[in-house]
């Protein structure tokens, strides 16, 4: 019997166009829903309620108490060594503490009551500036009670990136911390349609007053959560439910080429993505699975993750970036050894970091620790007989107790990620999946499952989209090649329609027939997977008339044990592209043997050899070719500007440090 493909052709190809295909798990119609009835996000925590009421959903930690510690630092300064103390602030949390379904429900009737009473409905638009948790999903779920559309600003976001995601919108209501006050602040003013501010936490700063003050003079005002909880009591209001058809959320994107743009979702998008989730993992997730959840959920792919596995029973735990491991902790552990989750979603990032502290971890132990970790390595790969099952048990045992011993199912999405970090995970932590997606297809156009696991692969199409590919002749990607090759384009119940009040990019965009073009490059596998080859605006020409493609040759070389993130940079003018490199300063001091600060490693001519020799034997390994190897590198002591969504901003990169590229290169 011949081995099940993922995807299944549907209809005739058009020329220059691959034949249509859709997963094989929902060939004849596309996925619109998770089980029948359930049209709504509102619908959506009714069905998970009535299902799991009395079960623990989310779980959170309470800060106890921040602890300040000064330590003395050595610096080396016009060439002199120099002395000086630094204060370093640690968590002291709690607990978990969990609230269940039927309590998460009733908060969100509470908050969705408060909400109408101070003067909002389905004919105003909120937004969500807040870091990832509880209150950021209660607000959201209080808006779809009432069909309220929220917009989405990423906690990080600059005074221009946010001024504009509630100036565009006209947003009338939001909701903060109030350690994001300050930055409110300082664009209120320019917000002429914002009059209510919602706020958690306890504003030490005294930014408050200055946003009352303005929003008192519209009508508005200001108010601590708790106190609109306490008027959501007092003054219930009926659910106003949405329709499928009626826009959830309008999600912003983290803008890493001009203004952010405004993705419109759905209900029925966000609905249709989470049923996609569901039918192709639900397999693989149990009852007492537990999800630990950190990544930004103004993020499409936290979102629908968190929504799904809420659908599904998993119960989730909130963390932060900064509590993850007990190294910014005290009298407490981190939030991963604490909660124990057996699910994980993630960014490439945080995945090179985990494998990066490993590795760092296993080379500080002295060469006979190494030696050990390596055969370790060998044997699990080679899936020795006996053998395997002990290094398992003795040697990765300890690396599994770091996340809390109980890690079964990773995911990471949002960028490519190499093979060797995906192998090196796989063999010492945990299956790691690979996803890919966007916020137009309402998170996820294709998701690696177990079945079909392989490197290099995002694997099986969502069952809520169709995909196919079209030619790019000026790269040579071609759908008649073997393997098939193309732009991906998109069409189904999860992708979205356009673009919030930029008819112009929509029409860009998407075609009159529905697809989208989502501008990345394609390839079917004889298994009927998609792998990610190429990104079309990355794709750059040498001198010598051939194409290169930058993001993948990133995603390989940041694999580099010393390179903690890397910017390519290539033009017609060279024969080969160089990087901009911030160096993994404990492993490039361990490569070089040296103790000194980054700030004077980088100086360092020997320093700069040892990492161009490191990426360039990554991406030998890897199969690059000549022209795909760097010409030279810049060491840099400070992380490369990134987006919220920890996607590279190449141009800010480029712009900076255009005078030392421009000395060395081309």
């Amino acid at each position: 019997m011949a081995p099940r493909q993922a995807t299944v052709e549907v209809g005739e190809a058009k020329p220059g166009e691959t034949k249509v295909r859709r997963s094989f798990c929902s060939p004849d119609k596309l996925v619109e829903r998770p089980v029948e009835g359930v049209n709504t996000m509102a619908e959506v925590l009714e069905y998970a309620v009535n299902k799991f009421g009395s079960k623990p959903m989310v779980g959170y930690r309470d800060l106890i108490k921040m602890h300040k510690e000064e330590k003395e630092i050595t610096k080396k300064v016009d060439g002199k060594y120099q002395k000086e103390k630094k204060t370093w602030e640690y968590f002291e949390l709690s607990d978990y503490k969990y609230i269940t379904y039927k309590e998460f429900a009733d908060r969100v009737k509470v908050i969705s009551s408060g909400l109408i009473h101070l003067g909002l409905s389905n004919s105003t638009r909120f937004n969500i500036y807040a870091s990832t948790a509880v209150n950021w999903q209660l607000m959201a779920h209080a808006c779809f009670a009432q069909g309220i559309t929220f917009c989405t600003a990423y906690d990080t976001l600059g005074e221009e990136g946010l001024q504009h995601s509630l100036d565009e919108p006209e947003v009338v209501g939001l909701f903060t911390n109030a350690e994001l006050l300050g930055t409110l602040g300082n664009v209120v003013a320019d917000t002429p349609h914002l009059k209510y501010v919602i706020y958690d936490g306890e504003d030490k700063k005294g930014a408050l007053e200055k946003i009352t003050k303005t929003l008192e003079e519209r009508g508005g005002r200001t108010l601590h959560l708790d106190e609109l909880f306490k008027e959501g009591k007092e003054h219930p209001a009926e659910p106003n439910l949405p329709k499928a058809d009626d826009i959830a959320a309008i999600m912003y994107t983290s803008g890493s080429t001009g203004k952010p743009k405004g993705v419109i979702l759905k209900q029925s998008n966000i609905v249709a993505a989470i049923g996609a989730v569901l039918l192709l993992l639900g397999d693989y997730l149990h009852p007492m699975d537990t999800f630990l959840a950190y990544l930004p959920l103004a993020h499409i792919l936290e979102f629908v993750v968190e929504c799904a596995l809420m659908t599904a029973g998993v119960t989730m735990g909130y963390g932060r970036v900064k509590t993850l491991t007990s190294n910014s902790t005290r009298n407490c552990q981190g939030d991963l050894q604490t909660f124990r989750p057996s699910v994980l979603v993630g960014v490439p990032a945080v995945f090179e970091l985990i494998r990066k502290g490993i590795a760092a971890k296993v080379n500080a132990g002295g060469s006979i620790k190494k030696n050990v970790f390596n055969a370790a390595m060998t044997i699990k790969k080679n899936n020795v007989p006996i053998l395997t099952r002990v290094v398992d048990n003795v040697v990765f045992k300890q690396v599994r107790d770091q996340t809390g011993g109980r890690l079964r199912l990773a995911l990471s999405g949002g960028a490519p990620l190499s093979r060797e970090t995906q192998e090196f995970l796989n063999v010492a932590l945990v299956q790691l999946l690979q996803g890919y997606g966007m916020t137009e297809s309402s998170a996820m156009c294709a998701i690696l499952t177990p079945e079909f696991y392989q490197y290099t692969c995002v694997g099986v199409i969502s069952p809520a989209i169709e995909c196919k590919l079209i030619d790019v002749p000026e790269a040579g990607y071609f759908a008649s090649n073997d393997p098939p090759q193309g732009e991906i384009l998109i069409r189904g119940p999860a992708v979205t329609s356009g673009y919030f009040k930029r008819e112009d990019v929509t029409k860009e965009t998407i075609s009159d027939d529905g697809w989208l073009m989502t501008g990345d490059v394609g390839q079917w596998n004889k298994d009927g997977t998609l792998s990610i080859i190429d990104r079309k605006k990355n794709l750059v020409k040498l001198s010598g008339g051939e194409y290169i493609a930058i993001e993948r040759l990133e995603s390989t070389y940041k694999a580099s044990e010393v390179v903690s993130n890397i910017c390519v940079v290539a033009n017609s003018n060279a024969k080969q592209p160089m990087a901009v490199i911030f160096p993994h300063e404990q492993n490039l001091k361990g490569a070089l043997g040296s103790d000194a600060e980054l700030a004077e490693l980088i100086k360092d001519k020997n320093a700069r050899s040892v990492v161009l020799n490191a990426v360039n034997q990554v991406g030998k390994k890897a199969g690059f070719k000549a022209m795909e190897q760097l010409q030279t590198v810049i060491l840099v002591c400070e992380e490369l500007p990134m987006t919220a969504a920890q996607k590279l901003e190449r141009k800010k990169v480029e712009e900076k440090y255009k005078d030392q590229i421009n000395t060395v290169y081309p």
